[in-house]
């Protein structure tokens, strides 16, 4: 999933995926009001409200409207998680707020700093559940990596989070919560950086509350983060990325490809039996561009794999016609990954016939491998289960 030295996470079972995947990928009911989050007794999460929501919640309690945007502005542009501190509500409604709502906040339990400048924060969630962010500096940007599940349901052959199988998804509020998090800690509120959805788990296997917590980032009266600044990636979940295209806030699309042809692609991402390449192809020839805009196709490179003259020039004739950058991504080798990184000629000669044929092609160098925060190196062990596809890729 990268345009920017880190991961891919896309992982686990193709068996369980058959089976559960159709309702999985519908992902939660879209929410239209902040009662869909109250329960009895349980205060209201005010950072996993949009700006809507949070002003019904306002208004339930008695007070005017537009006090959410003041709220709205102290969780989001100044990192501001205690009520009792945002002094320029009334007593009132602080106190109102101290009794039904809380603004949960991902916890950094640990943070590793990589030779590179790479960050790596390993967060505890509510539910005491683990994930990973990472910061990735001067890309030239700053760029946040963030997840949005706990684990994968992808099965990717070269990816450790599949290791974990599919925990749970992320709430919209703890995507962005990350965003704030890291922003928070690396004093990066009034700094512009940049974000890729390429953490932990598939983005689009989770639309609902990744497209909120989008949008929650990008209202002008808290981050004000625009679409432009955040690239998605995904394995390619086709109805998905169709549902995407009609998004009036549409992130930049980055395509985790990998293969060539279809057996290739089965064996190094099993969900490529539902979708075929060519559907993937064509669902992107279907995605609307801006007139400068591309879309990014990763592409891991394993040794003896996918790696051939002949995939590079496949790989060229598939993409033909698309507006499209390709992204080379060496494999970060990990213990239980059953492949190996390609020599750099080899890299090289593969680059050298993408450009040959016309195709805007890039190597990725690998950052922060010194903690593990390389692209398809994440991973919170003790959280899931051994699956099927991690089988699969003892196997291969």
């Amino acid at each position: 999933m990268f345009i920017v030295p880190t991961f891919i996470s896309r992982c686990n079972v193709p068996s369980v995926f058959a089976a559960s995947a159709a309702s999985a990928l519908r992902g939660p009911p879209a929410t239209t009001g902040y009662t869909d989050f109250v329960k009895a007794d349980v205060p209201v999460d005010l950072a996993n409200l949009e700006l809507a929501q949070l002003e019904d919640f306002v208004e339930s309690l008695g007070h005017r409207r537009f006090h959410a945007r003041q709220i709205y502005r102290w969780i989001w542009k100044r990192g501001v998680t205690d009520t009792a501190e945002m002094t320029d509500l009334s007593r009132e409604l602080r106190e109102a707020l101290a009794v039904r709502a809380e603004v949960r906040t991902p916890q950094v339990v640990k943070h590793d700093k990589s030779e590179d400048g790479t960050q790596k924060f390993v967060l505890r969630l509510q539910d005491g559940r683990q994930i990973e962010s990472v910061f990735i500096p001067d890309t030239p940007s700053q760029t946040f990596c963030i997840s949005t599940q706990v684990g994968c349901a992808m099965g990717c052959a070269f990816c450790l989070t599949g290791k974990m199988g599919l925990v749970r998804n992320l709430t919209a509020g703890e995507i962005a919560g990350q965003v704030r998090v890291l922003a928070r800690a690396l004093d990066m509120l009034q700094s512009p950086f940049n974000i890729v959805l390429m953490g932990m788990g598939e983005p689009l296997h989770n639309y609902d509350e990744t497209m909120k917590a989008l949008r929650m980032l990008a209202d002008e009266h808290g981050l004000g983060l625009s679409p432009r600044r955040v690239t998605l990636s995904t394995v390619g979940l086709v109805p998905m990325i169709d549902k995407l295209a009609a998004e009036p806030l549409m992130p930049n699309l980055a395509i985790s490809l990998h293969a060539t042809t279809e057996p290739q692609r089965a064996a190094i991402v099993p969900p490529t039996k539902k979708y075929s390449l060519h559907d993937i192809i064509d669902a992107c020839r279907r995605f609307p561009l801006s007139k400068r805009s591309r879309i990014t196709f990763e592409y891991v490179m394993l040794q003896g794999v996918n790696d051939t003259p002949e995939d590079a020039r496949r790989l060229a004739k598939l993409l033909a016609g698309i507006k499209a950058k390709v992204n080379l991504i060496p494999l970060n080798a990990a213990p239980g990954i059953p492949f190996e990184r390609p020599s750099d000629e080899r890299i090289d000669r593969f680059a050298r016939i993408l450009a040959e044929q016309g195709v805007v092609v890039s190597v990725r160098k690998s950052r922060g491998r010194d903690i593990r925060a390389a692209c398809g190196q994440l991973i919170v062990e003790g959280q899931g289960r051994r699956s099927p596809a991690q089988q699969l890729a003892e196997a291969l």
